[in-house]
């Protein structure tokens, strides 16, 4: 019998930014919160791919781009354990995991109808409570918001 020939299944980087261990129900997601749909540079996304840590996993590789933190930020409210990985030269120059900062601002919009937030011109602030299961409160209103609830501005 021949042996198997290992190959990539998702194409090399020669400079940007590999989003790692993705859960795949969280992928598109993920995509739709960087607008990915926006941007011109070459981009490869990759679902359900098998991983040692996670049994399947998903991928996104965005050519000649370096996120901000904000976007990063808003990558850590639905897939709190991604790796970020900056590629230069097609190695990877910097592993970067990402985590919830303590306070999230503009970010998410607050469900109470009544809060401040959604009645006077200002931003949108949260303390993040509990960063394992993505629970934060808000500034104003004090409003505990569980991570199936998130609604992203």
């Amino acid at each position: 019998m021949p042996d198997k020939k290992k190959e990539l299944l998702v194409a090399a980087l020669e400079t940007g930014t590999a989003i790692d261990h993705i859960p795949p129900e969280q992928l598109f997601k993920v995509a739709s919160l960087l607008e990915l749909d926006k941007l011109d540079n070459p981009i490869t996304i990759g679902n359900n791919l098998i991983s040692k840590k996670m049994c399947s996993k998903g991928v996104i590789k965005v050519a000649d781009k370096f996120f901000a933190e904000d976007e990063i930020n808003r990558i850590a409210l639905v897939a709190p354990n991604v790796i970020l990985n900056i590629i230069c030269d097609y190695e990877v120059v910097e592993k970067k995991p990402i985590s919830l900062p303590d306070k999230i601002v503009s970010i998410v919009k607050c469900n109470n109808p009544k809060c401040i937030s959604n009645n006077e011109p200002m931003l949108s602030r949260f303390n993040v409570i509990d960063r394992e299961n993505v629970t934060l409160q808000c500034h104003y209103c004090e409003r505990k918001i569980s991570k199936e609830n998130i609604l992203i501005n």
